[in-house]
């Protein structure tokens, strides 16, 4: 799943009950994105970023990342990704995450990775679920732990992450059956909690 589009259907619905205007706005931003007309998209998004639209200030972030109508950059990248994610926009805490865990624009760090991908995880997004699981199982900013490593990857795989499903039986081939037992229960109160917690 592309990280421009992680979670589409959620913030056109705040856009809409928000600002219809600003819904138009962004509608058209990222119609134009998608056909690749960056001019259009870049118009559409940065007023929006200016005042504060998170799912606008994400999308600029993308595009600089990847050099899509602008000049690559990974600094600006961040600092519109940082804007969005610390409104709570969970797919820009994602892909802050992911520019600390690779280095980009910032000296990699994968405690401030893991922080990140925390919070969207506990959003529900499948690839901060599954980006979790690879910091448990590789021991990046956090201990070791194929158990947590198990449970995160479980989780994305119930979303259909095929990534994390792959992960998990990897993962799973290390660990003992009472250890994928408790992983597994971890994971389903991890559901009844709402991802809070985990």
């Amino acid at each position: 799943m592309t990280r421009l589009t992680l979670l589409l259907p959620i913030l056109l619905l705040a856009l809409l009950v928000g600002n219809p205007a600003f819904a138009a706005d962004f509608l058209k931003g990222y119609a134009a994105y998608k056909s690749g007309d960056y001019a259009t998209a870049l118009r559409e998004f940065r007023p929006l970023a200016e005042q504060r639209n998170a799912g606008a200030q994400n999308n600029l972030g993308v595009m600089y990342e990847k050099g899509q109508g602008v000049y690559q950059n990974d600094k600006t990248a961040l600092k519109w990704y940082r804007l969005a994610a610390e409104q709570g926009d969970a797919g820009a805490q994602y892909n802050l995450g992911w520019m600390y865990r690779r280095g980009r624009g910032v000296p990699q760090n994968y405690k401030t990775a893991v922080k990140w991908y925390r919070f969207a995880a506990e959003q529900g997004v499948a690839d901060a679920q599954t980006s979790l699981g690879v910091m448990y199982g590789k021991g990046r900013g956090v201990p070791q732990d194929y158990v947590r490593a198990h449970m995160w990857y479980n989780l994305a795989a119930s979303q259909g992450d095929k990534d994390a499903t792959e992960n998990r039986d990897i993962v799973a081939k290390k660990m003992s059956p009472v250890d994928i037992s408790k992983a597994q229960d971890l994971a389903r109160d991890c559901v009844q909690k709402n991802y809070k917690g985990c």
